[in-house]
């Protein structure tokens, strides 16, 4: 298939000179000022523009930066004098155009020139083309990573509502002081999905374990470390859970290497694991149904600072327990993060009447 290349030059004798130049190996369109170029720009998609630079109405710079606005991958060459030379150098630097060819030309210079332009149209359209490529396979992928994490979610909740109702709102939590660390939206991400499929990967861990109610032996740690590396492996074995699974991985560390599976300790531990820590526990801490004794909101933070530099990152715990006290609110049982935050106490159900719970408003 030919290419396509548009010539523009108020000279109609040049544009002749220059259609028999180029017709026997291009698809050639010619047009006599930049505002017919733009009509014919509407409806075709050519690979090169040559145009000329002096022209009335519309100079040629003119015209071709409105051409790099409407077809952006298109190649473009103009043609000018010597006393003109200066005045391209922005429009150079800056994309606009391709490469100048000084007029009077010669034939040969000029058809090794539109021949390069029209390598180089190939190199920019391949590059794009990969680029469109790259980003429907994303979309794929995202669209996959939704459902599967839907299928999981739909699983856990089956299994057990409970479990499902603290993995929402134990996401909601870890969202929270995630952004008080100021951390990127792409960190969000993971953090949220991390914090939401928590409880998938304790899918193999004895009831005793997660309850602590069973003491761990040196031998009895190690097979704990098998079981909890099997339930990792349900997300690992999907594309793009890469990073949610060493999230997930660290997240029963513990500040002090006192946790599990690998001893960690201190900052060897991801903060977004550090983060799900704290928020998991004092779910567990202040809902209803957990196996965890039902402490109030100012006996399950005492919990957590007393525990800091022990089980929990002693920032986290202190950002945790300052969003507990700024006076803006927000619902932990709320399906989505973010629109309207509303006061939990007597009106969710899970404590006491007076009972207040406050996070930052738009989290």
């Amino acid at each position: 298939m030919k290419h396509k290349i548009l010539i523009v030059d108020d000279e109609a004798a040049n544009l002749r000179v220059l259609e028999r130049l180029l017709r026997q190996h291009y698809e050639v369109l010619c047009s006599e000022s930049g505002a017919d170029a733009l009509e014919l720009l509407c409806l075709h998609d050519v690979a090169l523009i040559v145009s000329d630079q002096r022209m009335p109405g519309m100079t040629g710079i003119e015209f071709l930066k409105q051409a790099a606005v409407m077809r952006p991958h298109t190649v473009r060459l103009i043609l000018t004098g010597y006393t003109d030379v200066n005045d391209l150098v922005e429009v150079i630097n800056s994309g606009v155009v391709y490469k100048f060819v000084t007029k009077p030309w010669v034939n040969e210079d000029l058809q090794q020139n539109v021949k390069r332009a029209l390598q180089h149209y190939e190199t920019i359209k391949s590059r794009h083309e990969l680029e469109l490529q790259n980003e429907r396979l994303k979309l794929n992928l995202q669209a996959a990573q939704e459902g599967f994490i839907k299928i999981l979610s739909d699983m856990l909740e089956f299994k057990d509502p409970n479990k499902y109702g603290h993995a929402r709102r134990t996401k909601n939590y870890a969202l929270a002081i995630g952004k008080a660390f100021n951390m990127m939206p792409p960190e969000l991400e993971q953090l949220s999905i991390a914090a939401y499929l928590h409880e998938v990967v304790d899918f193999y861990l004895p009831n005793g374990f997660l309850s602590g109610q069973l003491t761990l032996t040196p031998q009895s740690q190690e097979a704990i470390t098998l079981v909890f590396e099997k339930g990792l492996k349900l997300l690992d074995n999907f594309p793009g859970m890469t990073e949610v699974v060493s999230i997930l991985r660290y997240y029963h560390e513990h500040w002090d290497g006192s946790g599990y599976p690998y001893n960690l300790h201190g900052e060897q531990i991801p903060l977004s694991s550090r983060i799900i820590a704290v928020a998991e526990v004092y779910d567990e801490m202040t809902t209803r149904h957990s196996s965890k004794p039902d402490l109030s909101y100012s006996e399950a933070l005492e919990y957590l600072r007393s525990n800091m530099a022990k089980r929990f990152d002693p920032d986290v715990v202190k950002i945790f327990c300052q969003l507990n006290s700024t006076g803006q609110t927000i619902n932990p049982d709320a399906a989505e993060v973010g629109g309207e935050c509303l006061q939990i106490g007597a009106e969710s159900g899970n404590k006491s009447e007076g009972s207040e719970h406050y996070f930052p408003a738009g989290v």
